[in-house]
């Protein structure tokens, strides 16, 4: 029965009982919990999460590291098999899972909602798959492994690791400075290939259409900052009126990464959209966002709120630009400026690798459509001889 039920589970046949919760605690280390089905924590995760959290890693990466780990106890809890127990069999029967099952966020109840997996004719962009995509299966693979490892250094957990390592990719990585590329190293089992896909940005010719369906000077300087700095969606709806350096037009955000207030460009334009803005809703309190909610209580706007602004301006164009690719147009913009070296938009862009940079350096044709358009329509170019040659003796040497 076990080994039937372990072959459905590897095939997307079988439901995983969603038993079992991820909560969040009042304290910080940690800030959230993993329950079992009786609603008690699992002993075993909640150590680890407190390292997690003393380690400096941020709530989101804790939270993010609790659902892996709930879904990894399910299977154990389906399969009878305890913890620190698990094998490299049980590893396959998740990965197996993660590939076939469905991902119950891509789940759509609207009928005229294009297909999983299309393209958007308009865009060119694919629509999320049904399933988990390869580098969250990457992920749910390392946060279990990450979760053995610290039992082990602990000595209380086993000392095989049932998520199977790639020594060479340990290897590879150990010394290599942010400013090299990647070397090339073999996957290990059960890991994921991840397809290497350029980064979407928005075309100029599809700009304008996508800011004119900006209807509320909010939205309008929320998608010129981002596109004018290439802040990070969470770092500017964090943006305080303290943050706002007006005669330098500059912007200061928390960081993603570094945690640090760094300094972002802003462009003229975003700045005086973002003033008539101010203007009409009033200055919030100097600790406060900027971004507020139009509608309701006063708070301040959220990422979800945000991307559904995004998401309301796809309706109307019949596109799928999302929040990032507001990212994805200025880092493109910047990295094809002549005027701008790739250190330096690697600067702006606060990237810890300079090949994450260089992704963004290339030509794409429908930026080049008018350029293409000239070729296409330009003359063959007729030979001719050189004055002083005589036309019957090049007839006699190369042909007619």
């Amino acid at each position: 029965m076990t080994s039937h039920l372990r072959n459905q589970l590897m095939e997307g046949r079988a439901v995983l009982p969603r038993v079992g919760s991820v909560v969040q605690l009042e304290t910080q280390h940690p800030a959230y919990a993993v329950l079992d089905p009786a609603g008690s924590p699992v002993e075993s995760v909640t150590p680890y999460l407190r390292d997690l959290a003393l380690n400096d890693n941020s709530p989101a990466t804790s939270r993010s590291y609790a659902n892996d780990l709930l879904r990894w106890f399910r299977f154990l809890w389906l399969l009878n098999v305890t913890w620190d127990k698990a094998t490299e069999g049980e590893v396959a029967v998740i990965v197996g899972w993660l590939r076939t099952a469905p991902n119950p966020q891509r789940r759509r109840t609207r009928p005229d909602t294009p297909q999983p997996g299309s393209v958007n004719p308009r865009t060119g962009k694919r629509y999320l798959k049904a399933g988990y995509a390869p580098a969250t299966i990457n992920h749910a693979l390392t946060v279990v492994a990450s979760f053995y490892d610290f039992h082990r250094d602990l000595g209380k957990g086993p000392l095989m690791n049932p998520v199977p390592i790639s020594e060479a990719r340990r290897r590879a990585l150990a010394h290599r400075s942010p400013a090299e590329a990647v070397p090339a190293f073999r996957r290990s089992r059960l890991r994921q290939r991840v397809p290497a896909t350029e980064p979407r940005a928005i075309p100029d010719a599809m700009w304008d259409e996508f800011f004119a369906a900006m209807n509320h000077n909010r939205d309008r300087a929320a998608v010129l900052l981002y596109v004018s700095s290439g802040a990070r969606a969470s770092e500017l709806l964090g943006v305080t009126p303290a943050d706002v350096d007006w005669p330098a037009q500059i912007v200061y955000v928390v960081s993603k990464g570094t945690k640090l207030r760094e300094p972002i460009p802003a462009s003229p334009q975003a700045l005086v959209v973002l003033a008539a803005y101010i203007d009409a809703m009033g200055m919030p309190a100097p600790h406060e966002p900027v971004f507020r909610t139009r509608r309701g209580p006063d708070k301040p706007l959220t990422y979800w709120a945000m991307r559904r602004v995004i998401q309301r301006a796809n309706d109307r164009l019949g596109t799928n630009w999302s929040l990032h690719d507001l990212r994805h147009t200025a880092a493109e913009r910047m990295a094809n400026d002549p005027n701008l070296t790739l250190v330096e938009v690697r600067a702006i862009l606060r990237h810890a690798d300079l090949a994450t940079t260089g992704r963004y350096l290339h030509a794409r044709v429908e930026d080049l459509f008018d350029a293409l358009q000239a070729h296409y329509q330009r003359p063959r170019l007729q030979p001719t001889i050189a004055p002083g040659y005589d036309p019957d003796d090049f007839k006699a040497v190369f042909g007619g």
